[in-house]
């Protein structure tokens, strides 16, 4: 195999002080015997951190000073320029409270924060396993070697093992590398196949349900070929749901027959329910992301993997429910997983009772109720904190709040949304900036977005609009409103993910808003609230678990956000007019509430304990 290439930034910094690059050290290769010992030796270094205060560093003024201010007009937009160097590791807390019976924990997951993120799924992933992590317990990522991964955002990436794992009749060659990301040890699969080739995590040319039966089976084998047991492997959504049917049909009868328990979290469940023949997901064995390929048999599918599908194809283990009585029936990957771990875990407490009360898994969760739980995510304030982001302009916190308006400033120059005469630009200071930063998917209220483009410029708002769109039609038609809004407007769409920009705008906000139909948990209005922007959202799943109305007299002490209830515009309408009312009217109010907000403690440091109750539940202790 080649070199691992290292990339390195080579644009103009924006920011007042030097930027520099980890560079990657690569092996060549060890033995397998030595790979445990290794694996050890990261866990050992992972452990050594120090804590970095969480507070601005400098006065906004000194940064104000030598700032260089953007213009639509750059010939490299200002979110596309290098950073200073970010080693979240040396913020990562090491004198914290510790778990008195440590575990072992495996995730298997197909996202992490930073390096491949789609979604929220990579932010969960790397939040959970930093707050275990920070408890003391031993925790690995295991995650496959995209092509598109940066490796410089890699610490000491290095061969840990070659070996051989199945498919479709061969043995492949497999490599496993190890390294450190965000100062968590991560454990890369790079199949030798065409597998996880491709510009973007998603949407190679491979299919993503071979690839990533694969990469469930290769986990399994590494931990088998290196002795390798943990106390548990945490499985995330359907890329991933194929492991537990591995493990307890196959390599729980080789020798990983001891003492390994499953744990699967997702936030897919309404996502398949509300798109009945939409491949979209993944969810349904058999089916291909392209509509015009034949579709292949359940039995073939699992063939590649080295499982027979028929013993599946019943309705407790893993038929899917909507093709019951039709010709043929198929398999659904996320119900398989969900009746062979030995706990569920859904994203939120609202959520749970949605999923159970609604939708076509609803039977199989109910039969399984006594292992399924709610839990609310967190995010990761170690990478989402405006006190030490490097991708801002000027550092802020609940205490000192002046370098909020810097970054609203900053980022309202560069998009064009003010005069780029600094003394004509205050005029608009207290023009209420919202921003909504979502994939462009039907979950999300893609009517409702739109409305609020049109609804925000009427109340003499500014909004942007930062998203991808995955259907053609839908992407056709933000294109067509990004045009319309290109210049001398008071919106801006951006169609495209940008993880720099995304920080920069959460800063830059006044409002966030989060109009879902249906949301599991949403991450959207925790960072937003992290960065002291309102939330404007709809009452639904986790959205309801941590907005609660500015006007409900029945929960003042909760209030922190605007949120409504119908479907309609003109529910939409009712929040917006509130909250921009509430800006304009009440700005000292106004301020004490994003003071309150920033200092909600929507962490996983929160939340990663409910985690472990259930981990340790559903663990087999050896003595």
């Amino acid at each position: 195999m080649g070199a691992l290439a290292v990339q390195s930034g080579g644009n103009v910094c924006m920011w007042p002080h030097n930027c520099h690059h980890h560079q990657i050290p690569r092996s060549t290769g060890v033995v397998v015997a030595a790979a445990k010992g290794k694996v050890n030796d990261f866990h050992t270094r992972a452990a050594r951190q120090v804590v970095i205060a969480d507070k601005p560093t400098g006065s906004a003024d000194s940064k104000l000073k030598d700032l260089i201010w953007p213009s639509p007009s750059d010939e490299i937009p200002f979110w596309k320029r290098d950073f200073p160097s970010w080693d979240v590791s040396s913020e990562h807390p090491v004198d914290g409270e510790k778990d008195s019976d440590p575990m072992h924990i495996v995730h298997v997951t197909a996202e992490m924060a930073p390096i491949a993120k789609v979604g929220g799924l990579g932010d969960v992933v790397t939040g959970l396993a930093r707050a275990c992590l920070s408890r003391g317990h031993k925790v690995d990522i295991m995650l496959p070697l995209y092509e598109c991964i940066q490796k410089q955002q890699i610490n000491e990436l290095a061969l840990l093992t070659t070996y051989n794992s199945y498919h479709d009749g061969n043995w492949v060659p497999t490599n496993a590398y190890t390294g450190l990301v965000s100062g968590i040890p991560v454990i890369f699969i790079e199949p030798s196949n065409q597998f996880f080739k491709g510009q973007h995590v998603y949407g190679g040319s491979y299919n993503e349900l071979e690839a990533y039966l694969f990469f469930s089976r290769a986990c399994l084998e590494w931990m088998q070929v290196t002795g390798t047991q943990p106390d548990i492997i945490h499985i995330h959504e359907w890329q991933t749901s194929g492991l537990p049917l591995l493990y307890w049909d196959m390599y729980h009868h080789l020798s990983l027959q001891t003492f390994i328990r499953i744990i699967m979290l997702t936030s897919g469940i309404a996502e398949t329910a509300n798109s009945a023949d939409n491949p979209q997901h993944g969810t349904l064995w058999g089916v291909h992301s392209d509509e015009n390929l034949i579709p292949e048999t359940c039995q073939e599918q699992l063939s590649k993997c080295g499982l027979d599908g028929s013993i599946y194809a019943t309705v407790e283990k893993a038929v899917d429910d909507r093709t019951i009585g039709h010709n043929p029936e198929r398999l659904c990957l996320l119900k398989g997983g969900i009746v062979y771990s030995n706990a569920v875990v859904t994203v939120s407490p609202t959520y749970l009772q949605e999923t159970l009360c609604s939708g076509w898994l609803t039977g199989t969760l109910i039969r399984n109720r006594d292992k399924y739980f709610g839990i609310l995510n967190g995010i990761d304030t170690t990478m989402w904190n405006p006190a030490t982001d490097v991708f801002l302009p000027a550092k802020f916190s609940a205490q000192i709040t002046e370098g909020k308006e810097i970054c609203k400033l900053f980022v309202q120059r560069g998009l064009g949304l003010v005069s780029e005469d600094i003394s004509a630009s205050r005029i608009t200071r207290r023009v209420p900036l919202v921003v909504c930063i979502t994939r462009l998917v039907a979950q999300k209220g893609l009517h409702l977005i739109t409305h609020a483009i049109k609804h925000v410029e009427e109340l003499g708002g500014q909004l942007v609009v930062l998203g991808k769109a995955s259907d053609g039609r839908v992407e056709r038609e933000f294109e067509a409103l990004a045009d319309v809004h290109s210049q001398g407007s008071s919106i801006r769409i951006l169609l495209m993910y940008s993880e720099e920009l995304s920080h920069m705008l959460y800063a830059a906000a006044d409002m966030v808003l989060v109009p879902s139909i249906y949301e599991p948990c949403g991450l959207a209005q925790m960072i937003g609230m992290r960065y002291g922007a309102v939330p404007i959202v709809r009452k639904t799943g986790g959205l309801a678990d941590t907005v609660f109305d500015m006007d409900d007299q029945s929960h003042a002490e909760m209030a922190n956000g605007f949120v409504f209830e119908g479907i309609d515009e003109g529910s939409l309408n009712w929040a917006l007019d509130r909250a921009f009312s509430h800006y304009r009217e009440k700005p000292n109010e106004w301020n004490d509430i994003v003071r309150k907000i920033m200092e909600i403690d929507n962490s996983w440091n929160n939340t990663a304990g409910k985690y472990i109750d259930v981990y340790s539940s559903i663990r087999v202790r050896s003595d």
